[in-house]
């Protein structure tokens, strides 16, 4: 490519920096395009899920970008981001350092480790290897009890990630029936919020408890989680014994934010306007997990809404390449299937309505089929 081609440089492997990554070589097949990330690998991060049952196996969600980066001509450096200077048009990382005229940050955030013996529990969302001890400490048992929950972000509440956790609750439900195990090993849903996934609207929260009624699911609701022992769990109403502590911490931004000499939210993000633009920055974008964004407090951070702010930032990045304004903004939309394993809740909101389509196994399938279609697009 001529040497005066853009250089735009994306941080991170996941949703919103792939997104990106087509987007931009869509409409700009002339650019110079850098992804930066540990390695040149996509986790699809949402059938996580389904390998504590045997469903997936790590192999089956982890594929290597070597073809889709070519096939796309782009430029891989494996490394770690450890800041920015230069109002972001250098980024440091520790394999040196990476210039840029625009740059998009999709690395995703990070949870809070906060609570006291948060060794103890296992978090799904950290990856293939948690979510695959999860599965050997569920094929291991033979009785106890089993807890669930998620926390949040105390300065910036909607930074939570509950659905996974509602569909590892069910799944798991339905995995132990299916091993004839869950007569003897129970499952208490614990949060602290009396009613949680309040962001999938009020519909949403009525049916998942209704679920866990009908699945003789315990609940432990409207008691802030004080800490995790080997013994289980402490609230401030008190103690849920449990043989195997499962829990999905709030989030916040990027180990390396602070060092970036960008604006940050309370929580922690990158601060953005409705166009992903960095705020104060210059041709610096964010999408995804890293950033925070204008809009309705129930606003989810998943993969789906990670795709559509990366849309909206890289064709906002091109246009401000040309020194034109901004025109691009994301829809914010929530769209989540709550699978059971076998079966599946579909939960759909966006600023007019909100809606709940009952447990069906068309759903499962619907999932399963989206998978599908979505890993075609990084199959070598």
């Amino acid at each position: 490519m001529p040497e005066s081609s853009p250089r735009i440089v994306i941080l991170g492997a996941g949703f919103a920096a792939l997104t990106a990554v087509r987007v931009l070589r869509k409409r700009a097949p002339q650019a110079r395009i850098t992804l930066v990330a540990p390695k040149a690998e996509f986790v699809y991060l949402p059938s996580l899920i389904w390998i504590p049952s045997g469903l997936r196996k790590g192999s089956d969600l982890s594929l290597p970008l070597a073809t889709f980066l070519k096939d796309h001509g782009v430029e891989f450096i494996a490394g770690r981001v450890i800041g920015l200077k230069d109002g972001g048009r250098t980024v440091l990382t520790d394999a040196g350092e990476v210039q840029n005229d625009a740059l998009i940050i999709a690395t995703g955030g990070r949870f809070i480790r906060k609570l006291p013996g948060i060794e103890y529990a296992l978090t799904l969302c950290e990856g293939v290897a948690s979510a695959e001890a999860i599965r050997d400490r569920v094929d291991a048992m033979q009785s106890g009890r089993i807890a669930l929950g998620f926390g949040g972000n105390p300065n910036e509440p909607s930074a939570m990630r509950g659905g996974p956790m509602f569909e590892l609750l069910f799944g798991l439900d339905t995995h132990l029936r299916q091993q004839g195990k869950r007569d003897k090993i129970e499952l208490t849903f614990f949060n602290a919020a009396a009613e949680p996934g309040k962001r999938l609207g009020e519909k949403a929260v009525s049916g998942l408890l209704a679920e866990m009624a009908r699945r003789r699911i315990d609940t432990h609701l409207g008691h802030k989680p004080l800490g995790f022992t080997e013994r289980g769990v402490d609230t401030e109403a008190g103690h849920i014994n449990a043989d195997l502590i499962l829990f999905m911490p709030g989030l916040t931004g990027p180990a390396w934010a602070p060092e970036a000499g960008l604006t940050l939210s309370p929580g922690g993000f990158f601060k953005a306007d409705e166009y992903c633009r960095v705020e104060g920055a210059d041709r610096v974008f964010v999408a995804g997990d890293a950033g925070s964004f204008p809009g309705p407090d129930w606003m989810p951070k998943q993969a789906h809404m990670a795709d559509l702010q990366a849309k909206a930032a890289a064709e906002n990045l091109l246009l401000a390449l040309e020194g034109r304004e901004p025109a691009a903004r994301f829809k914010v939309e929530l769209i989540c299937i709550v699978d059971t394993l076998d079966t599946g809740i579909l939960v759909y909101r966006d600023e007019k309505r909100s809606l709940l389509f009952p447990s069906l196994r068309l759903f499962h399938w619907a999932k399963r089929y989206f998978e599908r279609h979505y890993l075609k697009l990084f199959r070598a």
